[in-house]
């Protein structure tokens, strides 16, 4: 299959949990020699329609983001109701929860993962697009984010 499942080979981001968004964008910064970018807080429900192991869920994120090159670090505080993020943070503490990449036809790549035994964990809109978290753990040992831009 060209490409493998998702149909990219390109990573576009990886993301990373954390408890003070804040303070751990000051150390990126820092670390980077570049300006604290600042962070925007995630649509509600209303807007992004988020879904949580299929349940309609409250779930928002402060996020944060770091353009290096052609990957983004994305830093996600969880707040608000149940998510994977928050799970990741109970779970397992602060670190890397998933790798991302943008996608075409996003529902056809659910399904062939969902039958590879990847489920879909998390799903929500933003503004131009949507986003899927898959639990690909067992298999790929980290959370896959799939990104599909309008």
């Amino acid at each position: 299959m060209a490409n493998g499942v998702l149909g990219t080979q390109i990573v576009t981001q990886i993301g990373i949990i954390v408890r003070d968004i804040e303070k751990t964008a000051r150390k990126f910064a820092e670390f980077f020699g570049v300006e604290t970018p600042s962070w925007q807080l995630t649509d509600g429900q209303d807007r992004a329609h988020t879904e949580y192991r299929g349940e309609a869920t409250d779930a928002r994120a402060k996020l944060a983001f770091f353009h290096m090159g052609s990957v983004d670090i994305e830093l996600i505080e969880p707040v608000g109701g149940p998510s994977t993020w928050q799970e990741f943070l109970d779970t397992h503490g602060e670190g890397v929860h998933h790798i991302a990449f943008v996608v075409k036809d996003m529902q056809g790549k659910l399904k062939a993962l969902d039958a590879m035994g990847i489920p879909l964990v998390q799903r929500g809109d933003y503004e131009g697009g949507r986003y899927a978290y898959v639990d690909a753990g067992e298999s790929l040992k980290v959370i896959v984010e799939l990104l599909e831009n309008d």
